[in-house]
């Protein structure tokens, strides 16, 4: 018998006549039938969405825009939630905490990953740190994911000299990231709230936007005492 596979004239006349199946081979799908079939999908596909959406009225399109908006909304809900959430959990202070040499490695040393530790060693009766503590209760308010801390000077470190209370130092990981040290450094009596602000704020143990320090200029000063001059002298001549 003869073979129907078999490239004979004969053989094409029975497979045109469709006595005998055509070839194997020739039903195998080429790469550019695969590549028709897919743009066939792809635009029958995309034909479906573009009739569904010209079968919408206006409303029904406002409505699927309002999904998409919607959508859009929630997730940006979520991450404000989820940011809320996570401020609330370093804002967990708000008070300065008075503590003693044995509390000294585990509210400084171990306070946290990246919390800004203020420490304020004073002496009772030295009215600067009396004003600077008074400061800092306002800033703890203020800034409730700052730890501050405060320690009488030679209960937390043994013979710290009086000459250099009050001191405060910033720490960050168990590190010392500034101190000042000494009336001097911290400015004496006329030290104000936004300066000392400003001053951890440089430090970075505060989130301020006082981006310029407070303390006024000497410039600033002999303006002002000169002024306090000349009105002096209009008042005496005057009388």
């Amino acid at each position: 018998m003869q073979d129907p596979n078999e490239d004979t004239e004969w053989n094409d006349i029975l497979r045109r006549k469709g006595i005998i199946p055509e070839k194997e081979k020739d039903k195998e799908i080429t790469e550019d039938q695969i590549v028709d079939i897919l743009e066939s999908t792809i635009d029958q596909k995309t034909g479906r969405e573009i009739k569904n959406l010209e079968d919408k009225t206006l409303d029904e399109l406002d409505e699927l825009e309002d999904e998409e908006d919607e959508k859009v909304l929630l997730e940006y809900r979520r991450k404000r939630i989820a940011e809320i959430q996570a401020l609330a959990n370093k804002a967990k202070y708000g008070d300065v905490r008075e503590i003693s040499a044995q509390d000294y490695v585990q509210e400084v040393n171990k306070a946290g990953e990246d919390i800004y530790v203020v420490l304020h060693l004073y002496k009772p009766g030295i009215p600067l740190c009396s004003l600077i503590n008074q400061y800092l209760s306002n800033l703890a308010r203020k800034f409730p994911m700052t730890k501050f801390l405060k320690s009488i000077s030679t209960t937390c470190i043994p013979n710290w000299p009086d000459s250099k209370v009050p001191t405060i130092f910033v720490y960050r990981n168990g590190e010392m990231l500034k101190q000042f040290i000494g009336p001097v450094e911290l400015r004496g009596m006329k030290l104000t709230v936004e300066e000392l602000e400003w001053m951890l704020g440089e430090a970075e143990a505060v989130p301020t936007k006082i981006k310029d320090d407070p303390k006024p200029k000497v410039r600033d000063v002999l303006f002002s005492r000169l002024n306090e001059q000349k009105n002096d002298l209009s008042d005496t001549n005057d009388w």
